[in-house]
């Protein structure tokens, strides 16, 4: 069983889920343009939410768009906190090196994830307890056994 949170929304296109189960809801662009290789361009979506305390909406990239384009989400995951309530706005990059980007209106841009969060109290201590990872950042974890085919980092 599917729990729904109602969000209130205003402009269009109104996001939409493409199929039943899916995490994110598409966002469309409200404006036409070409994004050229390199270039980054904040878009419109025409929409903005208000959502309910104890939310946040998270704009992530459309994988599609990653894989075949390179078009992804400068600040991704990008934030909608509960008490914003302006236009929700996508900031593109074309990660292609060669080739431009053509974006036409309604043309699907990003998802939108609706999601509870938690505040954290943050509690100043002299020392944090020790854990199995310590801290070890970045590539700690080691690679997969291909190593030079394709490395692959466990994280």
């Amino acid at each position: 069983m599917t729990d729904f949170v109602d969000v209130l929304i205003t402009g269009s296109p109104v996001p939409n889920y493409s199929h039943p189960g899916d995490a994110g809801a598409d966002l469309c662009s409200t404006e036409e343009f070409v994004l050229a290789p390199g270039e980054r361009r904040t878009v419109g979506t025409g929409v903005a939410i208000a959502l309910p305390d104890g939310y946040a909406a998270f704009v992530v990239p459309r994988s599609g768009l990653a894989s075949k384009h390179g078009i992804t989400i400068v600040n991704s995951p990008g934030t909608v906190d509960a008490g914003y309530r302006g236009e929700i706005r996508v900031a593109l990059l074309n990660t292609d090196t060669s080739m431009p980007y053509s974006v036409a209106v309604g043309d699907r841009i990003a998802q939108l994830i609706v999601m509870p969060v938690s505040r954290a109290r943050f509690i100043e201590v002299d020392t944090l307890p020790g854990s199995h990872r310590g801290e070890s950042g970045f590539g700690s974890t080691g690679y997969s056994a291909s190593a030079g085919q394709g490395v692959t980092a466990h994280e």
